[in-house]
């Protein structure tokens, strides 16, 4: 029994170890399979965000171009103005920087924190060398006044720091004053709250309105027999085989005060006068609900073919009157079709650029068209950083909300 016993235990040994190295050959087959995507993902989507993050934090003008200013700076306290040897410092590196071409790109990071710092800096370079036997700080004060005022003082110990918060705190109209302390920015440079609020509250109308549209075509396509909703979808992804662009430009010419659609109103007498729909808050809403349609549509047919039909038609049987039922029967089962096109478009909508840009006036221009503004026009790609940094913390925090909101509320009672 002892022999029979031990050669048990040792073949069940032998059993379980030639499972995990099967387990283990499937562990390492699968990941290789799934290596590229795994790849694609990381060098497309993790990479260049994390990219982004840290672009909206870094500060590495100052430092590089003048290394013993900012090193000083770091140290300076901010409730007085600098001593000489700190100041003698930064004129040494200031007229190095400007003999060595690396003076604009200081002059550009400071000139973000107070307008007019970079011609303060290149007319200061302009008259140095100081005269001798004076102090340094009362020759640059001669030389510019805004020398004298601490707050530019304050603003080189912040561009000093290599980790910043000044860029995030300009997307959410925030700033640090000289004393170090969180103000709000001043009431005609605070634009970004408003531009974030518009781009929501637009995504927003657009995710309704197109809900509003798609259901009943949806519902249309799901009720028909499969012969003739397979032909009515095509009619649905037909814009897919447009541009963007080319869509947008042709709402630029139906919109118009002379265009089609004006043209039609006033011939069916519904106005007598043409109507602004184009260059305003109308226009965007039209050209971005044309685009986005078709990506709330077809989230609800999908759910919606699935949904058996006898539910329905035992409520009527029992009763129910056909809005009750469709209420508290139909309506439950496509929840998660809205879900999912709420979500799909909602998210779609808040990176919108180039219909506001076409159809939409000044005040309707969304957070997308600020970020391709400071990419390509200023090249301030912190402030780009920071404005897409805190439009996808926005959006994240928005997504947990409705997840929670949408998936934890309990269906109706069907009685």
């Amino acid at each position: 029994m002892t022999a029979v016993g031990s050669g048990t235990l040792a073949l069940r040994a032998d059993l379980k170890a030639g499972l995990r190295r099967a387990g283990r050959r499937q562990t390492v087959r699968a990941l290789v399979l799934v290596a590229p995507l795994l790849i694609f993902l990381v060098l497309n989507f993790v990479a260049p965000i994390a990219l982004m993050m840290l672009r909206s934090v870094q500060n590495p003008e100052l430092p590089a171009a003048m290394p013993e200013t900012a090193a000083a700076m770091r140290e300076w306290d901010s409730r007085f103005l600098p001593e000489d040897a700190i100041v003698a410092t930064f004129v040494d590196e200031l007229r190095a920087a400007q003999e060595g071409g690396t003076l604009g790109v200081v002059a550009s990071r400071l000139n973000y924190d107070i307008n007019g710092f970079r011609s303060l800096l290149f007319n200061t370079a302009r008259n140095l060398p100081l005269p001798s036997g004076v102090p340094a700080l009362e020759a640059l004060i001669e030389i510019d006044p805004r020398w004298g005022d601490r707050a530019y003082w304050s603003a080189m110990k912040q561009a000093a720091i290599p980790l910043t918060s000044f860029y995030l705190l300009a997307s959410l109209d925030r700033r640090v004053d000289a004393d170090g302390e969180l103000q709000r920015t001043a009431p005609e440079q605070a634009i970004f709250v408003d531009i974030f609020l518009r781009t929501f509250w637009i995504s927003f109308v657009v995710t309704a309105i197109c809900l509003a549209l798609s259901y009943p075509v949806a519902y249309l396509l799901a009720m028909l027999p499969s012969r003739i909703g397979n032909l009515l979808i095509i009619l649905v992804l037909l814009p897919f085989w447009t541009p963007v662009l080319v869509r947008t430009t042709a709402w630029v010419v139906l919109l118009q005060r002379e265009g089609m659609v004006n043209d039609l109103l006033q011939w069916l007498l519904v106005v007598t006068d043409p109507l602004p729909l184009i260059y305003n808050r109308a226009g965007v809403y039209i050209a971005m609900t044309h685009v986005l349609l078709p990506f709330m549509v077809l989230p609800l047919y999908g759910v919606m073919k699935g949904i058996p039909r006898t539910g329905m038609i035992a409520a009527l049987s029992l009763g129910a009157r056909p809005a009750v039922a469709f209420w508290r029967v139909y309506l439950p089962q496509s929840r998660p079709g809205i879900n999912a096109g709420c979500l799909l478009v909602f998210i779609l909508s808040i990176g919108f650029y180039i219909t506001p840009l076409l159809v939409g006036g000044p005040g309707d221009q969304m957070v997308s068209y600020f970020i391709a503004f400071y990419t390509n026009q200023t090249l301030n790609w912190g402030m780009a950083s920071a404005l897409g940094l805190v439009l996808l913390a926005v959006t994240m925090i928005l997504f947990a909300l409705y997840n929670r909101i949408a998936g934890g509320a309990p269906a109706p009672k069907w009685s």
